[in-house]
């Protein structure tokens, strides 16, 4: 019988690929830059977000998929803020009447450019809830 010789160039490119996919579509590591969310989460950390929390949403697309839940009040999420930054703010509450945006809130009232600024954000925005703080 003849044996063949594996190939680790295949299994390299496979586990990048689902990397690759796990990154854009399951989870993400996002490094704090600002000071809008201390004392709770302090510059320097890294978060773990789930982007499955909400919905499926495609890479750069403007609106999910398919969405599952809203944010609920308290939940802290990142989204695309308005200039196309991106953010990490708590979920102050939904628009109960069309459930399609949400206010975001930063911690720190004083160094916090949030909704209280730019008023509600359209909740498609999110691309995901935060899950772990490192």
């Amino acid at each position: 019988m003849e044996r063949r010789a594996s190939r680790p160039g295949a299994a390299v490119l496979a586990a990048f690929l689902a990397a690759i996919i796990a990154k854009c579509f399951l989870f993400d590591f996002v490094i704090v830059n600002g000071r809008s969310m201390l004392p709770a989460i302090r510059p320097g950390r890294v978060l773990l977000v789930n982007r499955l929390a909400y919905g499926l949403r495609l890479p750069g697309a403007d609106a999910y998929l398919c969405r599952w839940r809203l944010p609920r009040k308290g939940d802290v999420v990142i989204f695309i803020a308005p200039g196309g930054s991106m953010a990490v703010k708590r979920c102050g509450g939904v628009d109960p009447a069309s459930g399609r945006t949400f206010f975001a809130l930063g911690d720190n009232d004083l160094e916090s450019y949030d909704s209280r600024s730019y008023g509600p954000v359209p909740a498609d925005r999110i691309v995901g809830r935060v899950v772990g703080i490192k």
